[in-house]
């Protein structure tokens, strides 16, 4: 399914039957370098740790999922076989746990991002909490 994604988006060749290796491989590659980057951010703004890689996976299938039925090449999961999809959904959030892992470490490295300032403010979401100055949420 990625290397007919991939051969749709950019008006390639179609090969029928068997999907080309690294045309499938430069979508897997292309993808996942290119959402990593969304992970990063959002490490940097201070969604870190499981529950921020736990959105992440959904945004990572449903990337997938907008590509391939824009394209025509996929079908709605709900469609798909059963194993099929828990195989699908265990790969993305392994990847998304891993990309996590590895965006939320370096992030910390610049040390706590502007949303983790905010909350330190007070524990919670606060109606009477107002964001943190200019200068210090862009602080690293």
């Amino acid at each position: 399914m990625p290397a007919r994604t991939l051969e749709r988006l950019t008006g390639m060749r179609e090969h029928p039957g068997r999907q080309p290796v690294p045309v499938n491989l430069a979508m897997h590659v292309g993808q996942g370098a290119l959402l990593g980057v969304l992970r990063s951010v959002m490490a940097h703004a201070g969604l870190r740790g499981p529950w921020s890689s736990g959105k992440f996976a959904v945004v990572r299938v449903t990337s997938d999922q907008i590509l391939e039925n824009a394209t025509g090449v996929g079908a709605p999961p709900q469609t798909w076989p059963r194993r099929e999809l828990v195989v699908d959904l265990l790969h993305k959030t392994v990847y998304a746990f891993a990309t996590g892992a590895v965006a939320d470490a370096l992030a910390a490295r610049s040390g706590p991002g502007p949303g983790q300032r905010h909350a330190a403010v007070r524990t919670g979401r606060q109606v009477d909490v107002g964001p943190v100055p200019r200068d210090r949420a862009r602080r690293r």
